[in-house]
Order: C-alpha cells, then structure tokens, then sequence
C-alpha cells in the first residue's frame, strides 16, 4: 500500500521541479540580458556605432556560433521550419523589430521612456492576453507581483536615465517604445508555444538567424563597419554569444514552463542587474529610488518563486 500511495506524487513532484527550473533559467536569462546595457555603452563610445547596428551584430554573430554548433544537426533545423514555419519566423522577425524599435524609441524619446513603456507594457500585456484566455482574472498574488515590478521598473529607470538626453521626437519615441513592448510580449507568448515542440537550441538558432536578417536593412543604412580590436571583438562576442545565443537558449528553455506574464516579470532583472554594473564598473551613484525599486524586483521575483505552480496566483 505504501509505494502505491508514493507512486502518484512522483508526477507532481516532477512538474514542480520542472516548474522551478524553468524559473531559474528566465532569470539568469533576465540577469545575462542586463549586461548587455554596459557592453553597448562601451561599445558605442569606442566605435561610434549606432545601436541598431550594434544589435545587427550582436544577432549575427549569435547566429554563426549556433549555426556552427548544430552544423551536424541542419537537417533538425530545416525540419523544425518545415512543422512550424509561421510562429518561428515571426519570433525571429519580432525580435529583431521589437529592438529595433527600442532603439528609436531611445534616440527619439529617452532611455526612460523607452524602458518604462517598452519593458513595463509587455508583462501587462500577456497577464492581459492570458487572463482572457483562461477567461479569469489574475488572482491577488499574480496582480500584486506585476505591479511590483512595474513599480520597481518606474523607480530604477527614472533615477538611472540622464535628464540631459535630448528627446527630439517623444511622441515618436512613445509609439516605437509601445511597439516595442507589443513586439516582446506576442513574441514571448509566440515562442512560448513553439517552444513546447521545439528544442531549445533549434529555436535560437531560427529566432537568431531571422532577427539578424530583419536588422540587416537598417544597420546596412546606419553602418556596420567595425574597428578590429581586441576589446571591440570582446564586447562584441559578449553581446553576441553570452547576452543573446546563451541568454535566449535559456530563455525558450525556461518557456516550456513559465507562462509569459510571468516571464516578462522575471525579465525585468535586465535594468536592476544593469544599475547594479554601472554602480560597479561605471562609478555611477546608487540613488535611494534605485534601492527601493530594486527591492521591489526583488520582491516581485521572490513572490513568482514562492507562488504555487497551480496556475491560480
């Protein structure tokens, strides 16, 4: 009687670990994607490059390494097309246009602005989009981490945004930055679904490859030519294989068993672990709306951890 009482936990226990793991990948993910920020500023200042083109090649190159690592494996890949050309094409073409679009958004409006709208938009938005339909509303615990979060957002990207950043085009720059948290929460919630029947490292290689050919255009416009140096090569290989093929392998990992709302929360560590580096490496100071929004995060993402795997919160 006893191993037949012991059997049927076996799955649960399973699903909840499966559950947890898939938490830990979205945050590193989140933490990963907040190093990006300190890379592109050094890169920037040492190149002059725009940052459309900086994301051109932090894709590209993401794309040849994990083409080169499933060089043995271009028939899963063809075949992973063939089953789901639709969804996969369009999660690489959204995520080369929502950052796209991120980057006008900053040139026209201010990183704020396009932090606040762009990153706060897309957890609402899937809360939303998931809430209607499961035909429910969030519960209290689910509401409240979002709102945390969003909160904590507001506070470490406002203190941390230099006031002398000019916003030529802010109405402009309020569209892109809205674009841009629509493209990051339908691609998130897209990708969510083909990751369910796709391995994750076929997904980022299609995703990757995509994405840099939908920014080719505007970096070719913006410019692409790169000084070979050996810190240019480095910053760049962290932007392309540590911040984007590593990031976002663990993040359609993480997929599989995270809801999006729940993953675009968890994202939301990028510009805490961003303030965090540029107090670090950059001298920037530590104001008091920094502290308090990043124990909001925090908080937002202790509360996603603890949160029962029943889907209710």
């Amino acid at each position: 009687m006893s191993l037949t009482r012991t059997v049927p936990s076996a799955a649960p226990a399973t699903a909840t670990s499966s559950a947890r793991t898939g938490l830990i990948q979205i945050t590193v993910t989140g933490v990963l994607w907040g190093t990006t920020g300190v890379a592109v500023q050094l890169l920037r200042d040492s190149t002059g490059l725009s940052p459309v083109s900086i994301g051109f090649h932090r894709l590209a190159i993401a794309a040849l390494v994990l083409l080169a690592c499933t060089a043995g494996r271009l028939g899963t890949l063809v075949s992973a097309l063939r089953a789901a050309p639709v969804p996969l094409l369009l999660t690489g073409v959204g995520l080369g246009l929502y950052q796209a679009l991120y980057f006008a958004a900053v040139a026209w409006a201010g990183v704020s602005v396009a932090t606040v709208v762009s990153l706060g938009l897309a957890p609402v938005l899937a809360a939303t989009w998931e809430s209607v339909r499961a035909r429910r509303l969030p519960g209290p615990l689910r509401l409240g981490t979002l709102v945390a979060a969003v909160a904590g957002l507001v506070l470490i990207t406002g203190a941390t945004a230099d006031p002398t950043v000019a916003a030529p085009a802010p109405l402009l720059g309020l569209l892109a930055a809205a674009g841009s948290g629509l493209g990051y929460a339908v691609t998130t919630l897209i990708s969510r679904n083909v990751s369910q029947h796709t391995a994750p490292m076929t997904l980022t290689t299609i995703s990757t490859v995509v994405g840099a050919l939908t920014l080719a255009p505007f970096a070719v416009v913006a410019g692409v030519a790169v000084p070979v140096r050996l810190d240019t090569v480095t910053l760049l290989l962290h932007l392309g294989v540590v911040t984007t093929a590593l990031a976002y392998a663990l993040f359609y990992a993480g997929l599989r068993t995270t809801p999006g709302s729940v993953a675009a929360v968890l994202t939301l560590l990028e510009p805490l672990t961003a303030a965090a580096l540029a107090v670090a490496l950059l001298h920037e100071p530590l104001p008091l709306p920094v502290i308090v929004g990043g124990v909001l995060l925090l908080t937002a993402v202790a509360a996603t951890y603890l949160a029962p795997r029943s889907g209710t919160t």
